[in-house]
């Protein structure tokens, strides 16, 4: 039994990533509303996620032995993935400050899109009918899970639908650079480690932004509850990226990229245990859904 599950860990590693990237993800999900509920506002939020990534990228560094990527073309390669998966975050509160929610997630979650399409189209890569039927159903599933029953009236502007779409692309094409450029079928591609270095490097760059688009004229928490939930949350998150730069370097896009995206489903069975909410019957569906799609994609 120890044999097998060596060679699945060995032949499979995408798949373990994965999963971890998942979980962390998921739980930081669920978790996310602590701080925000107590008073510390997102933006801030995303200030302390940027920070809590420089241990991270630490940790990353002496993986390698303090020997990143340093090249002129893996560093603007390297800080454009960051500054999109990092910017994309900036944009999406805004569109949620005058859009609705309902109608942001959906679009945005539906990002794995770009990625597999840009992914076949240039990566060539392919997969079974099986993973094809998951990654289909792992589409639905998403769109699903992003469902938020509408409630309250959207702004008459349409600002943030283009907003939304911004962020769907960004993210989309950052899973793709990631995976194109740090393919670890391909010798002389970046280490992940180098992604997660100049991810952090983008995301500090970027705190002055989120720090602009905070409203001081509200209080703020920074308290147990407000700002030490938040870093401790936020650090989750931030573990949760080296994972997914492994998995990028590793898995196939068209596979693992849906496959990530379906970390609300940890998110939702955390919220129904810690705040004892009922998931919608469409967010039910969605999480069945999820779970098909994760055996087919991992078969």
């Amino acid at each position: 039994m120890g044999a097998t599950n060596h060679s699945v860990t060995k032949s499979r590693p995408w798949l373990y990533y994965a999963l971890i990237t998942t979980a962390l993800w998921g739980v930081w999900g669920a978790l996310i509303e602590i701080p925000e509920k107590a008073g510390f506002p997102a933006t801030l939020g995303y200030a302390v996620w940027a920070l809590t990534l420089v241990p991270v990228s630490l940790v990353a560094m002496k993986l390698i032995a303090w020997k990143p990527d340093k090249d002129i073309k893996s560093v603007m390669i390297g800080l454009a993935a960051g500054f999109m998966g990092c910017g994309g975050q900036l944009i999406l509160f805004q569109a949620l400050r005058s859009g609705p929610a309902y109608i942001v997630f959906p679009i945005i979650s539906l990002y794995p899109v770009v990625t597999i399409l840009l992914s076949v189209f240039f990566l060539r890569e392919k997969t079974s009918k099986k993973g094809w039927a998951g990654i289909i159903i792992a589409l639905v599933a998403i769109l699903l899970l992003a469902y938020i029953p509408p409630g309250g009236n959207a702004s008459h502007s349409y600002t943030w639908l283009l907003l939304a779409a911004v962020v769907f692309v960004l993210w989309g094409v950052q899973a793709f650079v990631m995976k194109m450029a740090g393919d670890s079928r391909k010798p002389g591609n970046m280490q992940a480690e180098s992604f997660v270095l100049y991810t952090m490097v983008s995301a500090v760059l970027l705190i002055p932004v989120a720090v602009y688009m905070t409203d001081f004229s509200l209080p703020i928490n920074w308290g147990l509850k407000g700002f030490y939930t938040a870093a401790l949350v936020q650090l989750l998150n931030a573990a949760g990226y080296l994972f997914f730069a492994y998995t990028m370097r590793y898995g196939k896009a068209i596979i693992v990229v849906p496959m990530l995206a379906l970390a609300p489903v940890v998110t939702v069975i955390l919220s129904l245990i810690i705040y004892a909410v009922i998931p919608h019957p469409v967010i039910m569906a969605g999480m069945v859904l999820a779970f098909l799609a994760i055996y087919l994609m991992a078969e």
